[in-house]
């Protein structure tokens, strides 16, 4: 943001009040319930009033807040009307009719929710907020690689600029990156810019995958040896790992899938123990709906997604800052890019 956190954290004081509140805790208990087991009592009395001033706000504005699956539980939990994977929350961004979107989750999401919905205003959190997977690939890099296999499709992961979108022929996500490139008519398929999720996708498609080398920056850090660890120090565990993992990590998971194959996974087969092998909120979100399973650590944690809290969420529905825009030739050819691929995935069954 532009603006110093100090000021922000001032100029709010003098508009709300935002003082831990006991009494306020308690009358919003049922939304407490939703995140009771990983919020203690004495941070849901901090978050309460951030989560009620939010939530007045948003019906003053007709604004709604798409939250990623990687948000800690007081932003999903408290304020978030829809949530989901970067395939769920696209979908949504095209299809609600609010005026203004918050995006708690990263910079190119935003970008995403202003292509599909151009004529909403689109605000950002933290402008800072970005990703490592974007960072690694630019529109230039999509022309390196077409350069060098001819005819060849480029599908490119959301997580990516606008400008690597419009580059791109088609987008995916984790949830439906294998169907996509097995859809796609050519042998040898571009895949931009996550090595791994393509390298995943290569040893079950028939296709012949080559791909950018980028990574994120939160899965690469796992190895088989920790897997084989968590094992020995948690008999029993379900591994269940992200696609974003390298190919030998997701080899050593009991089983792999997006944010939403994983939620389905737990919620379907109910383990004693799980480990996820992703981001930490994720198992923070959901250990509240299933208190049969017991959630064990450790996970790694996404600074970039950190950076979106509920002090910003409030700040920029206040101000109506930092509001995200994309240059209209470049949001036409990124909106094919992505409106293929949501149809595609409809088209498929996802």
């Amino acid at each position: 943001m532009n603006i110093h956190a100090s000021t922000i954290t001032q100029t709010l004081a003098e508009h709300y009040d935002l003082s831990p509140n006991l009494a306020l805790a308690e009358e919003m208990k049922d939304t407490y319930a939703r995140m009771a087991r990983v919020v203690s009592p004495a941070d849901w009395a901090m978050h309460a009033p951030y989560v009620k001033a939010i939530n007045e706000l948003k019906a003053k504005r007709n604004a709604v807040i798409l939250g990623h699956n990687y948000m800690t539980p007081d932003i999903y939990h408290g304020v978030s009307d829809f949530v989901g994977d970067s395939l769920q929350l696209a979908i949504k961004a095209a299809e609600v009719e609010a005026d203004v979107i918050v995006q708690a989750g990263v910079h190119f999401m935003a970008e995403t929710s202003k292509i599909l919905s151009p004529d909403k205003i689109v605000l950002m959190p933290d402008m800072q907020a970005g990703c490592s997977l974007a960072e690694s690939i630019t529109a230039e890099g999509i022309e390196e690689m077409r350069a060098k296999y001819p005819g060849a499709p480029v599908v490119s992961y959301v997580n990516t600029t606008a400008e690597v979108k419009a580059a791109s022929d088609i987008c995916c996500t984790s949830s439906n990156a294998l169907r996509i490139v097995n859809a796609m008519e050519q042998d040898t398929v571009i895949m931009t810019p996550d090595q791994y999720l393509a390298q995943n996708v290569a040893n079950e498609s028939h296709k012949n995958i080559v791909y950018w080398p980028g990574s994120c920056i939160v899965h690469e850090q796992f190895t088989p040896q920790d897997l084989r660890d968590y094992r020995a120090y948690n008999p029993g565990v379900r591994l269940i790992a992200h696609p974003e993992c390298p190919p030998d990590v997701v080899a050593e998971a009991d089983f792999s899938g997006s944010t939403s194959g994983i939620l389905k996974y737990v919620t379907d087969e109910k383990p004693e123990k799980a480990l996820l092998i992703t981001e930490c909120s994720m198992a923070s979100n959901i250990s509240d709906q299933l208190p049969e399973v017991e959630f064990v650590g450790p996970c790694n944690m996404c600074p970039y997604m950190r950076k979106i809290t509920l002090e910003n969420i409030l700040w920029v529905l206040h101000s109506m800052e930092n509001q995200v825009e994309v240059d209209e030739e470049i949001a036409a050819k990124a909106r094919l890019s992505v409106q293929r691929m949501i149809d595609l995935s409809k088209k498929l069954g996802l």
